[in-house]
């Protein structure tokens, strides 16, 4: 057995003495060697210095120091007078030339420089204290005093230091001893009694004797526990023996009740066996219950009054990433660490027994935001009480809530756009008419113009010249541009607030995406030194998606500003590599849906929520109107009875999403 079992197995009492014994040791031990250590250290770096320095002074005055260079006799005199100086190793007296004249060792001689020249390389390795005194002369150069002193402590400071640590020791053996005395009479006795006592119980299965507590402490508590279980084992040993009582009674009267006692035996035979199917029935009720909490779409955590966690169903589970039995019996911020910021409302729920609604929640699951909304119900009942947390997914529910908003807006500035398009046409008309009669009125070739100019005498070859010269054709082209360029604006303006009389008819999705590429690769070939063709185009449809019912030219004119807009955003981050558009189609019945997605420089939130508000625009003044995705919105939501979406972020690109229904209103009706 090795000396770690050895001290494992010894009794706690013995463990404590030990472990206290080692410390007081540890403790003498540090404190010694720190004493020593403080005492070298004050001695090497004080008392030696002082006192040499103190021997420099003297033998530095004038008459101690012409002595010392008369004579190498002289000089080894002088230095025996050192030889009273306890802590000196060596000393040596240069004379006035620099060389050694006389030396003095105390224990083996050191390898001492020969010159005062050599002093300062010598100086660099040595360790121990020294000093070096000019001896100054009254006639000739000064000579010099080199003092060496041991750093080492004297004998009887170790003496002094082992006496006093033997003192310390003995003082600690004897508060060790009370100590170890104590620890037995209120650790080692106590325990040691209730270890007889319960060999004793053991031995003689005596039930009714009694553990004596001494204290109020851990083995006193220990010891009243002991008594109780000694207690609840006499009760029972008395019940045991009341029931062996009663057993033979019972089997004394066996023999005149046989028959009595099998009739009992069969009808007991019979409420086990209908028992047997009661729990089964219940333990198929609870599954089946269990199935229908699991089966929800919402999710459902039951918790106690602790905030225990005692149900949760399949949705908790796929929504928090915590299996049910790493969630049972656990608190809920921990199984579920989203609902830690709603502790208090649950808390109030739990604590008043009202019902707690959070309207709107935004967590991350599988990567994307989505909405929730929370409800917490107190539970009350025959089990306790408690809460009851149920968790919708109210992505959806927002996102048509920002749909009919959108809807809302549309047809709130349905009927202005009406209007100021009918302003706008009556001025607008006279303008491009005006424009096109100056330039009728301007031409050679019309007989009333000659027959005019021949009347006021005017050349129209050289009005026209002139007119060419101050290029005011160019000026006409200007205004007939600007007006064709409003007159498109205002025709946009009505059909955005007209209802779509048009019929839908059967469009191959492929074709439409094709043409709408073809058209933006040819209209937007070079816009601001950027390159359409340029962009990589993915097409990944679906082959469950052919033809579906739309107004075809509508449709690639919504696909014709989606590509303008995403070849835009490609164009404002050129650091993000080569641009890429995927083009997608899927079947999401009863819906025909198209993505358009692209790697550019995404939608800030701000700017996502207005996009298809009429007149809005993030670009420069004469770069957009800022109706070409209001326009697309209301053809797919209006003229298609369809759907527009998006999904954006910063940086991270744009996806459009456009449903289209598979079957029109007049083939449901």
């Amino acid at each position: 057995m090795t000396l770690r079992q050895r001290l494992e197995n010894l009794p706690v009492g013995r463990k404590l003495l030990i472990a206290l014994l080692v410390l007081l040791a540890a403790v003498l031990l540090v404190s010694n060697l720190a004493f020593i250590s403080a005492a070298y250290w004050i001695s090497r770096q004080s008392v030696a210095p002082q006192a040499m320095h103190t021997l420099g002074a003297l033998f530095a005055t004038p008459e101690l120091s012409n002595r010392a260079l008369e004579s190498e006799a002289a000089a080894n005199e002088l230095l025996q007078k050192l030889n009273d100086y306890a802590p000196l190793r060596a000393a040596v007296i240069y004379d006035s030339t620099g060389r050694s004249l006389a030396q003095l060792y105390r224990g083996a001689p050191l390898d001492l420089p020969q010159r005062v020249s050599e002093l300062s390389a010598w100086q660099k390795t040595e360790m121990r204290a020294n000093l070096l005194v000019e001896l100054p002369q009254t006639a000739g150069p000064a000579g010099h005093l080199l003092i060496i002193a041991s750093s080492e402590l004297p004998g009887a400071f170790y003496t002094g230091t082992l006496t006093a640590s033997l003192a310390i020791l003995l003082v600690s053996l004897l508060l060790w001893v009370l100590v170890a005395r104590q620890i037995r009479r209120l650790v080692t006795h106590p325990i040691r009694d209730l270890e007889t006592l319960s060999r004793q119980v053991t031995r003689e299965e005596n039930y009714s004797l009694r553990a004596t507590p001494r204290n109020q402490d851990e083995i006193g508590h220990l010891a009243d526990a002991f008594n109780t279980m000694l207690s609840r084992m006499e009760a029972r040993e008395q019940q045991l023996k009341r029931a062996r009582d009663d057993a033979q009674d019972a089997f004394d009267h066996a023999q005149g009740l046989a028959e009595e006692t099998r009739h009992s035996n069969r009808k007991l035979e019979l409420e086990v066996q209908v028992r047997s199917k009661i729990e089964k029935k219940l333990t198929g009720f609870q599954n089946y219950l269990n199935s229908i909490i699991d089966s929800m779409p919402s999710v459902l955590i039951a918790l106690d009054e602790q905030l225990y966690v005692t149900q949760w169903n399949q949705q908790a589970s796929a929504l928090s990433g915590t299996s049910i039995d790493d969630a049972l019996n656990q608190p809920v911020f921990i199984a579920f660490e989203p609902l830690r910021p709603f502790l208090t409302q649950i808390r109030r729920t739990s604590e008043r027994h009202q019902v707690e609604k959070i309207e709107r929640v935004t967590w991350t699951f599988n990567g994307e935001p989505r909405h929730y909304a929370l409800t917490l119900y107190p539970l009350m009942g025959g089990g306790g009480r408690g809460v009851v947390i149920r968790i919708d997914d109210i992505t959806e529910r927002i996102n048509m809530e920002e749909i009919m908003v959108q809807s809302e807006k549309m047809l709130s500035v349905g009927s202005l756009a009406a209007g100021m398009a009918h302003e706008i046409n009556n001025p607008l008309g006279a303008i491009l008419h005006n424009a096109q009669n100056i330039r009728r009125r301007l031409s050679p070739d019309l007989e009333r113009n000659r027959e005019v100019a021949d009347e006021t005498g005017v050349l129209l070859e050289a009005v026209n010249q002139y007119l060419q010269r101050r290029e005011i054709p160019q000026l006409l082209d200007g205004i007939q541009q600007a007006g064709s360029r409003a007159a498109k604006i205002v025709s946009h303006m009505l059909s955005f607030s007209r209802l779509s009389n048009r019929q839908l008819a059967e469009c191959q999705l492929t074709v439409l995406i094709d043409q709408a590429l073809e058209i933006a690769g040819s209209d937007f070939a070079l816009m601001d030194g950027f390159d359409f063709r340029s962009i990589e185009i993915i097409r990944d449809f679906d082959p469950q998606v052919d033809r579906v019912p739309c107004i075809g030219n509508e449709l690639e004119q919504v696909l014709l500003n989606l590509l303008k807009n995403a070849a835009q955003a490609i164009h404002q981050q050129p650091e993000r590599g080569r641009g890429q558009i995927i083009l997608r189609t899927r079947l999401n019945s009863p819906w025909a849906e198209i993505q358009v997605e692209d790697n550019g420089s995404g939608i800030p939130e701000h700017i996502r929520k207005r996009i298809f508000e009429p007149f809005f625009t993030t670009k420069e003044v004469g770069q957009g109107t800022g109706l070409g995705l209001s326009v697309s919105y209301f053809i797919i939501t209006n003229n298609h009875k369809g759907q527009m979406e998006v999904q954006s972020r910063s940086d991270q690109g744009t996806t459009f999403t456009l449903r289209l229904p598979l079957t029109s209103a007049s083939d449901a009706n």
